[in-house]
């Protein structure tokens, strides 16, 4: 199965102020704030929805295609993901733009200032995907990401006229989008992704309820959080999954994209829905044990007895032939 991931390429670049901002603002000058502070680290981790995806879809051994946009910088970044089995021959290089990058400086209270650069990105909207399925010799599935927000309307809209089966998954620019936009990116989608909070909001900025979503969707895919998953189809029950013990809380960032790829490669490799989402769930408590987003390691032995533990002989049975 032969799956493409769309969405943004970008890299954080992570300071810590060793002091509290609030001590450096004068509350009278607040019109002319002009700082500079002394930070004593820098952390440079790789992200991006769609890589980050496309990461851990590439552990898990399902090739995933990654398409989006960087800059001429991203060759480290492409060696990377190669190494991860990721396909990064349909990602454009912009010519004048850098890759996309998030700079921000925490202080010891946890306040944050931070910019995002878009960069290359905003070229995404120029990438065709019959280019893409011609390439790599026809696709089965675009799960359709955040990212440049007229490119994931060309995405949607081609997909449909392709007859390409699409997962809508707009997460991170639900918030800058009206009510119009989201009905055209979910309307028809094979599956719909969002968390419990993101799911209110498409009902609210749509007008549409939930029935009305799930008759226009093929599944309804819900994170919820340390409760785990819900997966819902028209006429069916729906099916509910708890994720497994965590060793540790480390970092919460990139979570819900390693479940989506967890859960993407279960599709792929044809195991159920259920199955499919115990390997995303299995997989992003990974994540959350690790401080980076594609930091990881799967070793296999531990993760099929982690999985074990967790979903019982019978589903680890069905997933150990896909990892072996």
């Amino acid at each position: 199965m032969r799956i493409a991931v769309t969405g943004s390429i970008a890299t954080d670049h992570l300071m810590t102020f060793p002091g509290r901002f609030a001590d450096q603002l004068v509350a009278d000058q607040l019109h002319t704030v002009s700082l500079s502070f002394l930070v004593d680290n820098l952390d440079v981790r790789r992200g991006g929805v769609a890589a980050n995806i496309c990461f851990g879809m590439g552990v898990l051994g399902t090739d995933p295609i990654l398409v989006g946009a960087a800059g001429a910088d991203f060759d480290e970044y492409r060696a990377w993901l190669d190494r991860h089995g990721v396909d990064t021959g349909s990602v454009r290089i912009s010519e004048v733009l850098h890759t996309a990058r998030f700079v921000c400086t925490t202080d010891e209270d946890h306040n944050q200032i931070g910019s995002f650069y878009t960069g290359a990105m905003s070229e995404a909207r120029l990438i065709e995907l019959k280019s893409v399925a011609d390439r790599v010799g026809g696709l089965d599935l675009v799960s359709i990401g955040a990212d440049d927000p007229e490119g994931m309307l060309r995405h949607t809209e081609e997909c449909r006229s392709r007859g390409i089966p699409f997962a809508a998954d707009f997460s991170q620019q639900i918030a800058r989008m009206d009510g119009e936009e989201i009905r055209i990116l979910l309307d028809g989608a094979a599956y719909l992704f969002s968390n419990e909070y993101e799911k209110g909001l498409i009902e609210t900025k749509t007008g549409w309820s939930d029935e009305e979503i799930l008759s226009r969707v093929g599944h309804r895919v819900t994170t919820l959080g340390a409760r785990g998953v819900r997966i819902e189809r028209a006429g069916h029950d729906p099916i509910e999954v708890g994720c497994p013990e965590e060793e540790s809380k480390v970092d919460p960032t990139g979570v819900g994209d390693a479940f989506r790829a967890g859960f993407l490669s279960g599709l792929a490799w044809g195991v159920g829905l259920e199955r499919a989402a115990q390997v995303g769930c299995m997989l992003a408590t990974l994540v959350i044990e690790t401080v980076g987003t594609q930091e990881y390691t799967l070793r296999r032995a531990h993760f099929m007895e982690r999985f074990t533990k967790a979903y019982g002989d019978d589903a680890a049975g069905e997933v150990r032939a896909h990892l072996a």
